[in-house]
Formats: structure tokens, sequence, C-alpha cells
């Protein structure tokens, strides 16, 4: 029997349970931090480091092609009879609860649609080559938001939430898995918007900052002339190396004097890792060294595809670096509310091409497998006119499209109406998009979880289902 722990009598079974509860709590909680591991951050230096998945990913990367703007479904690839047939009658039915303007009748496609690969898949004649790829391709053709403002609908797109900071699905994603070099940021947005809610969504929020995306050049800069900033060698590298350990035993000094410390923590891992992005991200991003069969493929060669093709090769060329989230941005020209045709014609003109060239790129270097390509916009437009010949926002139903990574190609997952007005059919919100992206690399959205503010929050916040139906 137990003996008191001050005297040599018997320990009664109260007093047993109360000297020795404390041990109780302690392995609760050593069962908790066990189950709730990707909560533990690293100490400095190592955060970036790759780490275990839920379960066995089929992606191990994503490339994001975000057409700024918002492109019409019905004039892409939803294709819709029904429209073609009642173009100019009144739409009597049903509308969402807000909207931009005053909207007209039903107005049809100005483009033709031809089925393309052995899916037979309608695609709009003005995505010729990408049409070419549709049986690599997985449609998403009943896509809804919450949001149908630009700022909004881009930050719920981007963060999971149209209200609130939040942090990025780039951010997320490297915080859930790492990176697969340390020598590169595991988060690269090339030519952001700086509008509509500019760096918040490539911002890690309130998760720690080593995970907010680098920037690499803006909107307003040509692709070509984009630079990581603040990486341009000053000093040789000895001299460089000997004023970062001074400044890093400075630092952990002070980081050590007052506990833990992430904004600290980062801006030392920050120092260390723009120390050794000096020697690989320049390489890395050069684009030059392509042959120029591949710059033909994406279209280098040529306006007006040139500038997108080099974001699209540079976003292929860090992806294979080991890279795990890339963003490509074509910026801010989908937004058609008049001259719909000539919009639409130019913005894929510029843009199918080199999307085109990623996804074959990809396919015969053997990394499209392992690859997950997210294409579109913050919502969709709507099928009755705005003005002459425009179309206004439409967040209740559009077409986003996976390739790669573990998705079913040749599929066109979901419907909208008659009209390609609602998602009516297998409709899938943006919480659901990210919680099938998150599994795609092998993360529970429900698990990946970080807490702030005294609750866990998560990309998906109290919400979001995998949509099996386009998993392989």
């Amino acid at each position: 029997m137990l003996q008191h722990w001050i005297t040599d009598r018997p320990a009664s079974r109260r007093e047993w349970l109360f000297h020795s509860g404390i041990g109780f709590g302690g392995l609760a909680l050593a069962a908790l931090l066990k189950q709730q591991d990707l909560r533990a951050e690293p100490s400095p230096g190592t955060a970036a480091r790759r780490r275990t998945p839920h379960f066995t990913p089929r992606a191990k990367r994503v490339i994001f092609l975000f057409m700024h703007g918002g492109p019409s479904q019905v004039d892409t690839f939803d294709y819709k009879p029904e429209l073609q047939r009642r173009h100019g009658q009144p739409y009597t039915y049903a509308r969402p609860r807000i909207v931009s303007a005053k909207t007209g009748n039903l107005m049809a496609s100005p483009f033709r649609f031809h089925r393309c690969g052995e899916s037979g898949i309608p695609v709009s004649e003005i995505f010729p080559e990408t049409g070419k790829c549709i049986d690599d391709i997985c449609l998403i053709n009943s896509m809804w938001g919450s949001n149908s403002r630009h700022g909004s609908a881009l930050l719920e797109l981007h963060t999971g939430s149209d209200t609130f900071i939040r942090p990025s699905m780039g951010s997320w994603i490297t915080y859930g898995l790492g990176t697969e070099n340390e020598d590169l940021p595991g988060f690269i947005t090339i030519c952001p918007t700086l509008g509509h809610g500019g760096a918040n969504a490539w911002s890690s929020a309130f998760l720690p900052a080593r995970y907010t995306g680098t920037p690499i050049g803006y909107s307003s800069v040509k692709a070509e002339e984009a630079r990581i900033g603040s990486i341009q060698p000053r000093l040789s590298l000895p001299q460089q190396r000997r004023e970062l350990d001074l400044l890093r035993e400075i630092n952990m000094m002070h980081l050590n004097q007052r506990g833990p410390d992430d904004r600290l923590e980062s801006r030392i891992e920050a120092f260390e890792l723009a120390f050794r992005m000096q020697s690989i991200a320049p390489e890395v991003q050069d684009y030059t060294r392509e042959t120029a069969a591949v710059h033909r493929l994406y279209g280098i060669d040529q306006e007006p595809t040139r500038n997108f093709g080099i974001q699209c090769l540079m976003a292929r060329r860090f992806a294979e670096a080991g890279v795990r989230f890339v963003q490509v941005t074509h910026s801010y020209k989908w937004d058609a509310h008049g001259e719909l045709e000539k919009n639409h014609r130019q913005n894929a003109l510029e843009v199918d091409r080199p999307i085109a060239g990623l996804i074959k790129d990809l396919k015969q270097r053997g990394m499209l497998d392992d690859t997950l390509v997210l294409w579109g916009g913050e919502f969709g437009r709507t099928p009755t006119t705005q003005g002459d010949d425009g179309r206004d926002h439409n967040n209740v139903g559009y077409t986003m499209f996976l390739a790669g990574g573990g998705v079913r190609g040749g599929l066109r997952y979901g419907a909208t109406d008659e009209f390609g007005y609602f998602a009516v059919e297998d409709k899938v919100h943006l919480h659901d998009l990210h919680a099938t992206m998150l599994y795609l690399l092998g993360l529970d959205h429900e698990r990946l979880t970080y807490r702030h503010a005294g609750r866990d929050f998560r990309l998906t916040d109290v919400k979001g289902r995998v949509v099996h139906g386009v998993v392989a």
C-alpha cells in the first residue's frame, strides 16, 4: 500500500489521487501534444524543413494560375445551349441577393464551343491550346462563394474568409508541409496584384511570419523585369557571413532573455534564408536558361503571350526546385462589365498558350502527377447583360479547373442551371475546394489548425468537405 508522503501511515485513496493528480495532467498533456504535433513550432532556423503529412499525399506542390477580375464561365468552359437559344429574352427567374447593378436580358456567348479530347468536353474557341489538354483537366462547373465584391471574393478565394484577415492558402500549406528546399521560400507569388486586398492575399496573418509568401515583382512590373527584393549582394559572401553570424548571436541573446518571440525568430530565419537565396534564387528564376523549344511552348517567343508565359515558366522552375506553393497572376483584366467579346478574346489570347505549355511541360517532365495546377478567378459572370455587351459579377455559379496532382482528368464535375447562373448540381464552395486541395497534399483540413486568440483556426474555418468525386 502507498505510504503517506510525510508520515509513515498508509495514504488514503483520496490523498493518493490528490497528490498524483499532476501526473495525470502531464500524461494528458503529452497525449494532446502528440495528437496536435502540427501546432508545435520548430526552433529558429528549422521551420522551413519538410514535415510529415497526415496521410499519403497525391500531390507535393501547387501552382495556382489566378485570373484576376473574374472570367465568364459561360464563355470559357461551361457551354449552355439554352442560353444560346434564348439570347435577348428576359431573365425571369431568381437572382442573387446582391448584384452590382441592374442587368438586362439573357446574352448568348459570342464564342463557338468545340468538343475537345477523348472526353469530348466543350471548350470555347478562345482556349484552343488549353482545349488540347482537356483530358488532363478536371473542370469544376459548380463553384460558388459567399461574396460578389472583388476585394472580399479575392480574399475568400485566397484565405477562406471574405471578412477578416486570415492566413493565405499558400501559408497554410507551407505551415503544414514545410518546403522541399531550405534555400528557397516555401511560398512564392509571381507578379501579384496590389489591389483588392493586396498583400493580404499572400500574407501569413497570425501564422508565424516565416510562412508569408515571397513576392517576385508586382502586377505593374513586366515578368522579365520582376525580381525578389533585398537579396542582391552588396558585400562578398564571407563578409556577409561574418555580419550575419554576429547579428544572429546578438538576436539569440535577446531571444533567450525575452523568451519565445515569433517576430524575432522569423526575422532571424529571414536573414539566413535571404543569404542562402542569393546563390540559388536568381539561377532558378532565370528562364533564359531554357531552350528555344521550351520558350515556344510557353509562348515566350512572341506577343501577347510573352509576359504570362514567362510567369508560367518561372513557376515550373520554382516548383521543380522544391517550392511548395507558387502563384502566378493575370492581373486585373477579366472584369468585363462591357465589351466582353473583345475583353475575353484578348485575355484568353494572352494566357491560353502559356497555360497549355505549363501542363504539357509538367507532364513530359513527369511532374504533373504530383503537381496540382489550379486555375480560376475570384468569381464568374452573369449570363445576363450589363450595359450593351458586358456581364456582371457572379459568385453563385462559376468554373475553376484542376489538373494533375491526383485529380481525374477529362471530367466535368457539378453543373450550373440551364443558363449558367446558379450552381445546382454537386455544388462546390470555396471551403470545399480548399479542403480538397489540402487532401490531395496529404493534409486533413480539420486537423491542420493553429491556435490564436483563444481558439483553433483553420483554412476552411468551421466548414468544408473533401470533394472525392474529383479525386482519381
